[in-house]
Formats: structure tokens, sequence, C-alpha cells
């Protein structure tokens, strides 16, 4: 028997969603074509008008809210953003409004011959701060302190100044990989080896200049390839994405793969469980092994380490292969950026995949940029940063692509045919701060109020996309759905 329940839940909701809903529900259109579940404009400009949508009695039209592909495509470059002296793979975290942290090896590129350190004093920085010879940056008293040959930290409260706070691991630790922030501490994940088990740094204090307390392995990977990214879900629990080298030669192939392991931890810490991959984009086996050698394995850990060969599946035809992932959530709906080397080409690329769910299969997305990347991703001053080890870094407003208007008419006579409408509105999602998460950001939907239209016993909608932005991004609409 069907649910009565679920019949009442489908009458509150006009849906437009799936490709035969899109199919079923369009009256007309212009410059759009339907396609995979998605309204995808051909043309600059587009239009769709929706067939009327009638009820056997009255009601109110309470929402619309409309969604847009989350493929992400809206980038742009710019410039390094960070400290001008930040070396190697650049890590970051946002830890709320104005406190933003980059981490990464502090780097001499500016002779500091003949500098002389003045006081100074930075709007929002209560704390005593030096000038230093590199722009917009300042040393806090933890910045003064002897460095360590590992990571340091940058903190900044505009995405501009920076100030520069000190080590926060040792020169073993210099392969650091990703960053997570839970209850007060920081949570700094690194390889040691070179690109393999994840160490972790739980750090209490980020002012101080001192590497917090190292708490060795976190997870004893049983594959090679490591380069991991950190993110906490709502519910707490932390999830490590791995490099899976096993079935690829990562050496000829940028030290990447095709695939990506997924652990789970309630405290970050340990007793990371082995899950289900996100990423398996693997060609056939051909049930043969081979080897290869890293250049780092035995001699910085030859404790556990006896050898630089390892063994991989061979697999054919050629295979595209992704690493050194970093990791965000907007709304619920994951991203995983990575270093893309594409099987048919040595340009390396920023490359990323989505999921609306961390449990779930990623689905590729696109890609941007040249050379390796290393990338990380953080959400700050409203917008987006991607940055990487090149010298070029990229910002987005978010997965959001100007612009939308939408209007939704009423058939208050039960004539089918339209009495009044809504005037055009334009719509847009917008993005926010998740109190005590790091990389978990809350969306607004593209919404328009509709408790001014009067009651009726038929609905229809307008939607007026134009492709506002310069880059190859479009406004894909995905989902309509109008609650009542």
């Amino acid at each position: 028997m069907k649910d009565r329940t679920e019949d009442k839940k489908n009458d509150d909701t006009w849906i437009v969603d799936s490709q035969q809903q899109w199919q079923q529900n369009t009256e007309s259109k212009k410059g759009l074509q339907l396609a995979n579940g998605m309204a995808r404009p051909g043309k600059q400009q587009a239009t769709l008008r929706s067939k009327i949508k009638s009820f056997d009695s009255k009601r109110s039209a309470k929402e619309i809210q409309i969604a847009q592909s989350p493929e992400w495509l809206n980038w742009e470059p710019v410039k390094n953003i960070g400290p001008v002296n930040l070396g190697d793979a650049p890590v970051m975290l946002q830890l709320g409004p104005g406190n933003y942290w980059m981490f990464g090896r502090y780097g001499m590129r500016k002779s500091k011959e003949n500098f002389v350190a003045k006081d100074a004093t930075l709007k929002g920085f209560d704390s005593p701060l030096k000038t230093t010879p590199f722009r917009n940056q300042f040393d806090a008293t933890g910045g003064l302190k002897p460095g360590q040959n590992g990571y340091h930290a940058w903190q900044s409260n505009d995405m501009v100044n920076w100030v520069h706070h000190g080590a926060i691991t040792e020169k073993f630790a210099k392969w650091m990989t990703t960053a997570e922030f839970a209850d007060g501490r920081a949570y700094f994940y690194y390889d040691f080896p070179n690109d393999q088990d994840p160490h972790v740094y739980v750090d209490d204090d980020l002012f101080d200049g001192v590497p917090g307390e190292n708490k060795g392995m976190a997870y004893d990977d049983p594959t090679h390839g490591s380069d991991c990214a950190i993110i906490r879900g709502l519910d707490g629990k932390f999830h490590l994405i791995v490099e899976d080298w096993s079935p690829i030669n990562a050496r000829e192939n940028a030290w990447d793969s095709p695939l990506a392991a997924h652990a789970v931890s309630p405290d970050g810490v340990s007793d990371f469980e082995t899950v289900a991959p996100p990423i398996d984009e693997r060609t056939k086996s051909t049930g043969k092994t081979a080897t290869y050698k890293h250049p780092h394995w035995v001699n910085e850990n030859p404790e556990r380490f006896k050898t630089n060969v390892a063994k991989y599946e061979v697999h054919e035809p050629k295979q595209n292969a992704y690493g050194d992932w970093a990791a965000i959530s907007i709304g619920g709906q994951y991203y995983l950026f990575c270093d893309y080397d594409p099987k048919d080409s040595r340009e390396m690329s920023v490359g990323w995949f989505t999921s609306s769910s961390i449990d779930q299969p990623f689905e590729w997305c696109g890609n941007i940029g040249k050379g390796h990347p290393d990338p990380d991703v953080m959400f700050a001053e409203g917008k987006f940063y991607l940055a990487t080890q090149q010298k070029e870094d990229f910002v987005s407003p978010g997965p959001w692509v100007e612009s939308v208007e939408v209007r939704v008419g009423v058939d208050t006579d039960n004539d089918k045919t339209i009495d009044q409408w809504s005037d055009w509105t334009r719509v847009q999602e917008r993005y926010d701060y998740v109190d005590g998460f790091a990389k978990q950001v809350a969306r607004e939907a593209a919404a328009m109020d509709l408790s001014g239209l009067p009651a009726g016993y038929g609905f229809q909608f307008e939607l007026k996309i134009e492709d506002t932005t310069s880059n190859r991004s479009v406004p894909v609409i995905d989902r309509v759905a109008i609650s009542f």
C-alpha cells in the first residue's frame, strides 16, 4: 500500500529535478538544453517557462528554491594569496570570521641584510608586533623564536596582511599535507616518511611558536601514497582521504593515482577505519604486478622501511592520476580538490570532484591552472580561496553562477490560465561560516518568498538565465522546488 505521508509530502512541494520531470513540466524554452536532469544554457541568455501545475483545491505558495549544478567552474586566477615567503605546499584553515590561517615552510626569499625590525600595530591584533622585510607581513612574539625547519603558521583577519606566529612542526614533519580544527585544538597531518602513513600533531596554542604534541602515526596506511586530506563531518568524525598507489606506477604519474582511500576516526588521532573509496577511476587490471622505487622511504624512516621498492598491479589502458587531496563541504555538498595528472598529457593542473555525501562515490567536475599544484581550499571573507604551490592561485564567489531571475504565477479561478504574477526577482545562494567547523560552510538556498501571492488552483514559474561571468562557468539549473 502506498504511504499516504509520502503522498502528502509530494503534494506540499512541486519539484522539478529529474530528466523526466524537466521534460514533463516544461512548456517552452529558449537557448536551453534539457539533459542529464538539468537545464543548461547553450547561449549567453536563456529562458524557460514551466507548464501550469494544477491542484484539486486551492492552496497558497510559500517559497520557490532554485538549485544549480554542483560542478563549480567559476574560478578566477589571482596572484598568490598568503605570505610572500610561504614555501612548499600551502595548508589553510579558517577559524571563523576574520580568523584565517595559512601554513607552509618559512622561506627567506628576501634578504634580511641591513633590515631593522620596528614595533608595529595592525588593526585587529592586540599582541606586540614587529615589522619584517616581507610585504604585508609582521612577526608576533612566537614568530621571533627560532624556526625548526618544518611548517610555520601565519594568521590574517583580511586575507591581505599576515602575522607570523612561528613553527608548528619540526623538520622530520616537513611533509605536511592537511589540517583540521576541533574544540580549540589544531590537527596537523604530515607524512613520515614522504608519501607514507599520515601522522599528526595536536596543538592547542597556535601563537607560541612551538610545535604541539606529536601523536605519531594516525593511520597505518595499508597502501603507498598518503598525501592526505582531512575533513570533519558535522557529526564530529574525522574523514581522511589518501592516495592509494596500488594500481599504478606512481613514479611515472607525478606520484598520483586513479584510486583514493577513505578512512574514518572518532578523534582524528587513532582508530581510523577504512571504508569504501571515494575516487576509483581504475582501468582494467592485467593481473600482473610490477615495481618502482621511491627516493625517500628508507632514508627518512629506516626503522619502518627496509626498502624503497614498491609493488603495484598493472592496469590497462593508461590511467588518469590524482592526488595531494584537499577537502571542503558547502551545505553538505562535499568537494575534493587535487593534483590532476591526465593520461594523455604531461601538463598537470588542479582538478576537483564532488559528492552529496562524504560516504558516497565522488564525480569529476573539472580542472584549472597549470603545473603541479598540491592545492588547498578555504572559505574566507565571503569568498573561496584555492591556493597552490605554483605562482597562480584562484578565487571564487562559490558554486552559484550569476545570474538567475525567477517569477511565479497563480491561477486563482481554476480556468487553467495565470491570473497574477510575482515580480521578477534575481536569486542567488549565500554562504557563511559554521561555528566550530573549519571546513564546513553553510549554504543558504537561492529562494524567493511567495507568501504575497494569492491562493490558487494552479501555479507556473518562469526563469531568465544569463551568463555574466568571463570564465567557463554558466548558470546550469539542477532543481526547482515550490513549497506550499
